[in-house]
């Protein structure tokens, strides 16, 4: 028997197991794949917060494993216009002034790699989660491995297996919200943008706006477009050739290495937790990604999360603090994660009204003459945070204790 299980083997439920096994908490971890699996999603993290994983002992190998990114624009695609943003305005307030760029794949092998250091931790690959029964003090949770089925007990189950968690699915909790009606088409390609004058950030046009983000020092970028989902899924390959040809500067000679192509969302969960089951990461809430928020708001969750059921098995606090969880990252997510979201995307892909766009531009344009606006601006992300339920303190605080 476990303290804690966690389904689902992603960024997430790995950091959320290295949070506890920190605390000296017994965790059984359960992954369908075989193996991490690389995915074209998230690949950015912002300044605020790099001291929780500095915390959890990860920053120095993320920083050796991707690398930084200082600036961040907005190319205008009808005129041309670039507006340039970098992190000078939050020198005086962290030593680390600027974005980290690492794959959530290359995340995910990171944390792994610092769990083999806890012989308390079990990990069972190709581990497909089937269901669970809770009882008054324990959960009990069946999974298949190789079609032969194997059974769990733990005292706590966390959910960090996505945006189809099954393991919500199981306590009879649905995803409130929308879907969106543009899917995003992403892809991997090399290309040289800097030769062009282009910087990772953002192209802003209601027909052709995209995310365009450098992925390596290799030269392979990250593009990503929005097209109607009323657009035949199977012949989305036939369209990604003219979406780029399209925009790209100069010759536009470019190399595709792959893509896919996703539906989105803006939805979450009533609430994070039920019984002993508790949600984290796209579990418990899902938002289209234009601004990063996706992972890193899933991170946050790892952060307290682990925290505050560490200190419930080793009966520290009462289990009330994971309602306490459940409010407070829902309300992160209703009232920051998901208005912020939606704003990014509505001026990146539906730019369409000009007045509204000229307004957005200016407000842009006129934070590089004002230094704290650009300062609350650039430490937006740090809203994502929930302080420790336990002692009340900041990440920042307790890396710096």
């Amino acid at each position: 028997m476990s303290e804690v299980l966690i389904v689902g083997g992603g960024p997430v439920g790995l950091m959320t197991a290295l949070g506890l096994a920190r605390a000296g908490v017994p965790v059984t971890l359960l992954e369908a794949e075989n193996d991490i699996v690389y995915s074209p999603r998230a690949i950015s993290y912002a300044w605020p917060i790099l001291p929780g994983l500095e915390l959890f002992g990860v920053l120095d190998d993320m920083l050796a494993s991707g690398h930084t990114i200082d600036e961040r624009c907005w190319r205008i695609f009808k005129t041309g216009e670039t507006i340039v943003y970098n992190h000078d305005a939050v020198r005086d307030i962290t030593n680390r002034p600027y974005n980290l760029t690492l794959g959530q794949d290359l995340l995910a092998k990171v944390v792994l790699q610092h769990l083999t250091r806890y012989p308390h931790v079990r990990i069972h690959w190709g581990t497909k989660f089937t269901g669970l029964v809770q009882t008054s003090n324990s959960v009990i949770v069946t999974a298949e491995t190789a079609s032969i089925p194997v059974e769990f007990t733990a005292d706590w189950v966390v959910a960090a297996d996505g945006g189809r968690s099954a393991v919500r699915k199981a306590v009879g909790l649905t995803m409130d919200g929308f879907t969106w009606p543009q899917r995003f088409v992403v892809t991997n390609i090399y290309f040289d943008f800097e030769k062009y004058g282009w910087n990772s950030g953002y192209l802003v046009d209601p027909t052709y706006g995209a995310v365009v983000y450098k992925i390596n020092l290799e030269g392979l970028w990250r593009f990503t477009f929005a097209e109607q989902t009323t657009q035949p899924l199977e012949t989305v390959m036939e369209r990604i050739p003219r979406f780029i040809e399209t925009v790209l500067p100069g010759d536009k000679k470019y190399d595709l290495v792959l893509h896919t192509a996703y539906n989105m969302h803006q939805r979450t969960a009533a609430t994070y937790r039920i019984g002993r089951v508790v949600l984290a990461g796209d579990a418990a809430h899902i938002t289209n990604p234009t601004s990063g928020f996706g992972l890193m708001g899933g991170l946050y969750d790892s952060f307290v999360l682990s925290e505050a059921l560490a200190a419930v098995v080793h009966e520290q606090v009462g289990d009330e603090i994971l309602d306490r969880y459940s409010e407070l990252r829902r309300k992160v997510y209703l009232e920051v994660t998901s208005p912020v979201s939606t704003e990014s995307f509505r001026l990146v892909f539906n730019s369409g009204d000009q007045d509204r766009l000229n307004r957005d531009l200016a407000l842009l344009r006129n934070r590089k003459s004002d230094p704290e606006a650009m300062r609350k601006f650039l430490s937006g992300p740090a809203a994502l945070e929930t302080p420790s339920l336990v002692t009340g303190r900041t990440l920042a605080q307790m890396a710096a204790a």
